[in-house]
């Protein structure tokens, strides 16, 4: 099991794992999670897709090891919300390493988060740092899976 300090207790939605994100380019994919965030947290898609895609054109959330980070900050949000998703295949997203991406992690913040913001993109880096972190969630068949690897102090109680 994955050891990851606090990984995303806290952050991740309840029900913000997505095994299988039905996208194959990165404007397809932005839109896809825009579009789960936006009924998962009742805002509107289109202003969400809208944001992440002003944040990505000044540059790129590309993580490395074929993670990105997409992350914004919204009106209408009480707290940073994570949602977790895997692509059927690696896309490229311009990441710093030039690998193609197939996990996605996306950070929604209030407007106002200030240093909740990058304290959320700390936890996140620091998790998906963990070299057992991006292996298991490749590996996990489901979303259960998927959230056991990125919240592991859950999976430890239950």
């Amino acid at each position: 099991m994955p050891n990851s300090g606090t990984g995303f207790q806290g952050l991740l939605l309840a029900d913000g794992v997505i095994p299988q994100l039905p996208a194959f380019a990165k404007d397809a994919a932005l839109k896809a999670l825009a579009r789960e965030a936006g009924v998962r947290l009742g805002l509107s898609w289109a202003m969400i897709h809208e944001r992440l895609h002003m944040r990505e054109a000044l540059g790129a959330t590309g993580f490395g090891n074929g993670a990105a980070i997409p992350h914004t900050r919204l009106q209408g949000l009480d707290a940073c919300a994570v949602l977790a998703a895997r692509l059927p295949q690696p896309i490229d997203w311009q990441a710093m390493d030039g690998q193609p991406v197939d996990v996605l992690v996306l950070l929604l913040s209030p407007e106002d988060a200030g240093a909740d913001h990058l304290k959320a993109l700390a936890r996140i880096s620091r998790t998906l740092r963990d070299p057992a972190v991006l292996p298991a969630l490749r590996a996990a068949e489901t979303a259960a899976a998927m959230r056991a690897a990125l919240v592991p102090e859950v999976a430890a109680v239950a």
